[in-house]
């Protein structure tokens, strides 16, 4: 899918982008509910602004009705009381307090979330290249896991990967384009990893969107266990979904994944809000833009049985 054919909207400044890195100090178990939250709600996320917002628009909802506030101030605030439902006494000890202990609050979380990020970011970086692996074969030539300086358009696997929908990767000019960076890939331009068996039809750009085998491995390994991405999942006690309660997927925690396998895919070495090589914000956002669009929901409710049926079999929500 290209960026003719997804609505991608403008941002301003929101809470719903990251904020500036903060030390958070305690072991707060607000920190590990950050970790769940940023991977399965709202991943690139400024909480502390997203608590002070909330809060200072529940009090002007008293007069005013959400439908009232713009676009993006309704996103933030069905973000905003998705983190008041999944955290009990939550609102209550925000309302009571300072307003540096909603600042502290919102640190604890994005320290979290941030941490998740992180630790997500560093173990994808080595997994993936056993994913993307030919089959029998090493990769050629031979692709690092510590570092990522040959990754991106530079390897002919990963750039076959990472090539846009709609391009075609054997086509030497687009390749030496993509390469030189003649032709600039925004982040609302999707790579061909996205789909399904690496095909696009241009006919229908829903057809295997998203349920690519790399997508799910890469979703069972940060959710279920390592262990679970080549087997039926044994050890999934210990997989953070289980550690949550979690028993279904959600429509963010498959842009969040999509997210960091793109990013593990590319050469650059830090996950940043300012690198506009990868624009993984505008990724992230515009792939959430797609999932959360009511006249697609038919589409992804569909994606999400799909999903289920892969990760968590035995639920209802696979039925």
């Amino acid at each position: 899918m290209s960026a003719q054919e997804v609505t991608s909207t403008k941002r301003g400044s929101s809470a719903l982008q990251m904020g500036p890195c903060k030390k958070a100090s305690s072991s707060d178990p607000l920190v590990s509910h950050g970790r769940h939250f940023g991977r399965t709600v709202f991943a690139l996320c400024n909480y502390p602004s997203l608590l002070t917002n909330g809060i200072l628009r529940l009090e002007q909802m008293e007069d005013t009705v959400l439908e009232d506030f713009s676009a993006e101030e309704r996103r933030e605030h069905r973000v905003f009381e998705q983190l008041l439902d999944s955290y009990p006494g939550l609102l209550e000890r925000l309302k009571n307090g300072s307003e540096e202990e909603i600042l502290h609050v919102g640190e604890l979380i994005g320290k979290g979330a941030a941490g998740a990020r992180g630790d997500d970011t560093k173990t994808l970086k080595s997994a993936i290249l056993d994913w993307i692996s030919p089959k029998g074969e090493a990769i050629q030539p031979p692709l690092h896991r510590n570092s990522k300086i040959d990754r991106g358009f530079n390897h002919e696997l990963t750039g076959s990967l990472l090539c846009p929908a709609g391009l075609d990767w054997n086509d030497t000019q687009t390749k030496e384009n993509l390469r030189s960076g003649e032709t600039l890939v925004c982040g609302d331009q999707w790579p061909i990893f996205l789909y399904a068996h690496q095909t696009y039809d241009p006919e229908d750009p829903w057809c295997g969107l998203l349920r690519s085998r790399l997508l799910v491995s890469a979703y069972k390994h940060v959710f279920t266990s390592p262990s679970s991405v080549d087997w039926e999942p044994k050890a999934t006690r210990s997989g953070n979904a289980r550690l949550h309660g979690m028993t279904s997927v959600t429509v963010a925690s498959i842009a969040y994944i999509a997210t960091q396998v793109r990013f593990a895919l590319t050469s650059s070495s830090v996950f940043s809000r300012t690198d506009t090589a990868t624009d993984s914000e505008t990724f992230y956002h515009s792939l959430l833009d797609l999932l959360e669009d009511t006249d697609e929901s038919k589409e992804v409710n569909e994606l999400l049985i799909w999903w289920n049926r892969q990760v968590f079999p035995a639920s209802s929500a696979a039925k």
